[in-house]
């Protein structure tokens, strides 16, 4: 291509449509290789699991040591001095599972529990009866803290979650393209409202509207509108960094990677480990994370998910705010100072 013909395809619109449809192409696989990569196949790496049983009753050594050969996989063993101290490491979320063993009887109880992780709960039993009947021994199994009816699959969460992240940073990018006016604090305060907005309206369809979920509504609502807000701040801030080309961090951050490991679909012990461990720190993980214990282990949500998610929040906005002459949108004062910021 001569010099000429290549400046004239470069002035035309010819030149970012066909690097978009590159992106585009690669996102496509992107998006398919992550989805399937982190929830096709989950399997087992380490559970944690609380044994209240003695090591010396032979019942207990025989089915722990079957149900890590049956998941290929090791049971983190924390030990409990009674079933009452176990189940409440279940609600605190330490472990995923309890097995009791009486002295010198050969029956193994198996608490395992569907809110926790209805993948993990379900991989646990189904290894448990296989386990049990290889080695002679009676399983029974019980389910502690089971889910609500209408989300027998446990998925609810991570839609809700999922809706949030995704509405969140596609409305920053329609302020950006339809209110590119505003100034950085009338963005923020606009992120805000549609944040609040959104998350009322995402928690009014799930329970009121639909009844697959009953939410502790104001907590719910709250920990949506803050999903919503950093996913919107996120774009906001790779949108100062990077101009119009924000889209691709953002949606590599949030969906690539973040919902993928956030441990709604497929429970954090059941995902690939590097997955496991970075998903808690991205805010799609977070979110669901302190979601998922305001529906199901209420009285005992922990601080993390919202340090996680209000650190990216601040992060974002300082970002914005400290370069905010890079952002593409805003507007000049009125020389009158009506219009100033």
């Amino acid at each position: 291509m001569s010099d000429s013909r290549w400046a004239a395809f470069k002035a035309s619109p010819f030149l970012p449509a066909s690097v978009l449809l590159l992106l585009i192409a690669a996102a496509a696989g992107l998006f398919a290789g992550s989805y399937t990569y982190a929830m096709a196949n989950p399997t087992p790496h380490t559970i944690p699991t609380a044994v209240t049983a003695s090591n010396d009753v032979p019942a207990a050594r025989r089915f722990i040591g079957g149900m890590e050969q049956a998941l290929n996989a090791s049971l983190r063993l924390h030990p409990y001095g009674s079933r009452a101290a176990a189940v409440r490491a279940v609600d605190e979320q330490k472990v995923f599972a309890v097995v009791e063993a009486p002295a010198g009887g050969r029956t193994i109880a198996l608490d395992v529990s569907s809110a926790s992780g209805a993948t993990v709960a379900q991989v646990l039993g189904e290894a448990a009866a296989k386990v049990g009947a290889a080695t002679g021994t009676t399983v029974v199994v019980h389910d502690l803290k089971p889910l609500q009816k209408g989300d027998p699959r446990g998925l609810a969460i991570f839609y809700i979650s999922l809706a949030a992240v995704i509405i969140g940073f596609v409305g920053a990018i329609q302020l950006s393209v339809h209110a590119r006016a505003l100034n950085p604090m009338e963005r923020i305060a606009f992120t805000v409202a549609y944040a609040l907005l959104g998350g009322l309206t995402i928690a009014a369809v799930v329970d009121w509207w639909l009844g697959a979920v009953k939410l502790p509504f104001l907590e719910s609502w709250m920990i949506l509108a803050l999903t919503m807000f950093t996913s919107g701040m996120v774009f906001t801030m790779f949108n100062t960094l990077v101009g119009r080309w924000a889209m691709l961090p953002t949606w590599g951050l949030m969906v690539l990677l973040g919902n993928p490991s956030s441990g709604g679909a497929v429970s954090w012990p059941l995902l690939p480990s590097p997955l496991g461990t970075v998903g808690r720190w991205l805010p799609p993980g977070a979110s669901v994370n302190a979601q998922h214990t305001a529906v199901y282990f209420r009285g005992h949500q922990h601080a993390f998910p919202f340090l996680v998610l209000a650190g990216w929040s601040v992060l974002s906005c300082a970002v914005f705010l400290i370069w905010r002459h890079r952002h593409p949108g805003g507007r000049l004062p009125d020389p009158s100072g009506a219009d100033a910021d």
